[in-house]
């Protein structure tokens, strides 16, 4: 009876090492669109949780295949002394990563190396509205400093900081092109983040800050027109927000609340 109870345990034991060493990459979309709230999968995963690839997209709706959101695909390797909860993994992708990035810590805290990630601003029409009326292109780059994530609960906090810059910037709904370039910095200090928009150049003109706060974006900034292009510009602002007066100028409120 000994003998048998030790050969089932040796077989559960083969087992589930086995499942551990082949876990299939596809299982981890699930997983993503999960923690992203559905804004986010893996698409056409490959390999296995240890060394594998996909490319990012929006989640699917019903029968609508995954539209990637980033260029080409990522690659990752992730140590088996994850299991010991010693975190070492590498992800690069040569068409959006400036370099490959290394995430180190453990089980409870990630410390995320410097990079910078090219984001096409013609991707984001998927995921939806207004973005996919607007239709906007151009280059986006988004670059941070050494990340610090820590698990706390069932929440995740972060320190450090992140620069979007925003170049060329048009849309569909604007005959001006480019509309401009800017800049959205974002100091993240745990459960909230600190925002501030700025123009960089170009006849649209943005400005504001906020914060983000448990997931709650609050923000408050405006849009306008360069002087002389009011009238150009008016359709794409009119989608922006509402108008509001300030002194002898008429401006388009952004506010998130």
């Amino acid at each position: 009876m000994r003998r048998l109870v030790i050969w089932l345990l040796a077989g559960l034991i083969t087992v589930t090492l086995t499942m551990i060493a082949f876990f299939p990459a596809s299982w981890m979309a699930p997983l993503v669109e999960r923690q992203t709230g559905g804004r986010l999968t893996l698409g056409d995963a490959q390999g296995t949780l240890w060394n594998g690839s996909a490319f990012i997209g929006g989640a699917p709706s019903g029968a609508d295949p995954v539209t990637p959101l980033l260029p080409g695909r990522f690659a990752w390797r992730l140590s088996p002394m994850v299991l010991l909860g010693q975190v070492d993994a590498e992800v690069q992708n040569s068409a959006a990563l400036a370099q490959p990035v290394r995430v180190t810590g453990s089980w409870h805290q990630w410390r995320v190396s410097p990079g910078a990630l090219s984001l096409p601003a013609e991707r984001l029409a998927g995921l939806g509205a207004p973005l996919n009326t607007i239709a906007p292109s151009g280059e986006m780059r988004l670059t941070w400093n050494p990340m610090l994530l820590t698990r706390e609960g069932q929440r995740v906090t972060l320190n450090g900081t992140t620069t979007l810059l925003m170049n060329d910037i048009a849309s569909r709904l604007s005959p001006i092109r480019p509309l401009g370039a800017y800049e959205l910095t974002m100091d993240w200090q745990g459960q909230q983040g600190q925002l501030a928009l700025k123009t960089l150049k170009g006849p649209m003109l943005l400005s504001g800050s906020g914060a983000l706060t448990n997931g709650r974006l609050r923000f408050s900034g405006k849009a306008e027109a360069e002087e002389g292009q009011e009238e150009r510009l008016a359709n794409l602002l009119n989608l922006l927000g509402q108008r509001r007066r300030e002194g002898d100028k008429t401006v388009i409120a952004l506010e998130f609340k």
